[in-house]
């Protein structure tokens, strides 16, 4: 059976079946960020001999209609997939009783208990929002609003420098909505920071406005309708104020265990992050009770990971496999304007764990051949491989800035799972013309000091 019951963000926001992924995460972002690509596409196209009359205009409505419907028919899927599977699907809010014991409630109030051998928790999380800003609650929404709003969100502030937060305002901003991002301290915590860097000048140059050392204190009701927001800006030591008709807060996820009842059955949590505590095969402190996904602790919060942590808990439990989720070079994207991918670890992380003297990083900045007959800047186009210094040069992290950073990732991740080497990847044919075929061509390294950018075709 399949407990899975979706409660109303703090603005009404409800879905159907598919977690997060499927109804408020990858896949409408992708679908809003395709949008926006489209829009650029326009203004490329000119350069490329179509006619296009300006200035063209986007309608939100028609956008979040059709992604809306297509979000849809994956919730249908996923209750007919259960239906072929034998699998019930129960629409309740559950809750252990004990150890093998859940209790559901339904909308209506009604009870249904059910006992079962095994027990998965995979609820995931939920958007934070501040505690600590007046009017940040009643005002404000988040990832799990915008992408069912029926109407444009008009002039935004996107409140946080998390990935969630860089691809709205990525995407707002290339549908034409003046969008601005308030950040504390640095963009993509966690991910390789140079990188960081030029993700967010990218979206700067294409009109993302970013106020940086700033964090807010309050947020008003006009009577006009819009949000008035108050912040203090850490530079300047000074308060700044400006309106919003939309203020989305993107300040990080929380995990959604706390209705679980866990602490009651003895599933141990960390403490501060609430998330549960799982070992290698993804057992929690009860034998028979096991966790996926973004709610368990030390895991990266991806939606493949979950998946195949929860395939390979399958056949463990039921097809005498033995086989564990490996966690380390998952490949992951950005999917920002200009998209940032990676697999493996930052700069940072490879120095940390070896020393700069026993790293080597191989670099460039390059064109698509695409922008430049479209006459487009391509000065954050840029891609690093990290490598260990001794002998065969084993591949550490991949880092592209680029078009397509996804698909171009998603490929050499194999190589880099397998233990690829500097060398192999010099052996490696490039295609051409491609942005993917500069990481088979990457010769200067940092340390040389040498001019990184490609020139010749």
């Amino acid at each position: 059976a399949v407990l899975d019951y979706v409660e109303p963000s703090p603005q009404g926001t409800i879905w159907g079946l598919g977690g997060t992924c499927v109804n408020v995460g990858c896949i409408p972002k992708k679908l809003m960020h395709q949008a926006a690509l489209l829009g650029s596409a326009l203004k490329d196209a000119q350069h490329y001999g179509w006619n296009i009359s300006q200035p063209v205009h986007h309608t939100w409505s028609v956008m979040a209609q059709a992604v809306q419907n297509y979000v849809k028919s994956l919730n249908w899927g996923h209750r007919v997939q259960l239906q072929d599977k034998k699998v019930k699907y129960f629409n309740v809010k559950g809750s252990f009783a004990d150890p093998h014991t859940v209790r559901g409630l339904t909308k209506a109030g009604k009870e249904t208990v059910i006992t079962a051998d095994n027990i998965v928790i995979a609820t995931g999380g939920r958007p934070k929002y501040p505690t600590d800003i007046a009017g940040a609650r009643e005002y404000g929404i988040t990832s799990d609003d915008l992408f069912w709003l029926k109407e444009s969100p008009g002039k935004t502030l996107v409140v946080g420098a998390s990935y969630v937060s860089l691809e709205c305002a990525g995407f707002l901003t290339g549908i034409g909505l003046d969008t601005t991002v308030m950040m504390r301290s640095i963009p993509l915590r966690g991910f390789d920071q140079q990188m960081a860097s030029l993700v967010t000048e990218h979206m700067e140059s294409y009109g993302t406005k970013f106020l940086k050392r700033c964090f807010p204190t309050k947020v008003e009701k006009l009577k006009s309708n819009r949000l008035q927001v108050t912040w203090k800006n850490a530079d300047l030591n000074k308060e700044e104020t400006d309106s919003f008709d939309t203020v989305m807060w993107a300040v990080g996820r929380a995990p959604d265990t706390k209705t679980l009842n866990l602490e009651t059955i003895g599933v141990k949590t960390n403490s501060e992050t609430g998330k549960i505590i799982v070992d290698a095969s993804e057992a929690t402190s009860v034998p028979h009770i096991y966790a996926v996904g973004d709610i368990t602790e030390g895991r990266p919060e991806l939606t493949p990971t979950a998946i195949a942590a929860g395939k390979l808990l399958a056949q463990r439990l039921f097809g005498q496999s033995s086989e564990l989720m490996d966690y380390d070079n998952v490949p992951t994207t950005v999917f920002t304007p200009l998209e940032y991918g990676c697999v493996g670890l930052s700069e940072e992380a490879a120095v940390q764990r070896h020393g700069s003297d026993n790293i080597e990083v191989y670099h460039a900045y390059y064109k698509p051949l695409e922008f430049t007959v479209a006459e487009r800047d391509a000065a954050q186009c840029y891609m690093k491989m990290v490598c260990l210094r001794e002998r065969e040069q084993r591949i550490l992290g991949l880092h592209f800035i680029g078009p397509n950073a996804g698909e171009v990732i998603q490929g050499f991740a194999l190589g880099i799972k397998c233990g690829a080497t500097y060398p192999q990847m010099m052996k490696t044919v490039g295609i051409h013309p491609t942005c993917a075929e500069e990481v088979t061509k990457l010769h200067i390294t940092k340390r040389s000091g040498l001019d990184a950018t490609v020139t010749g075709c």
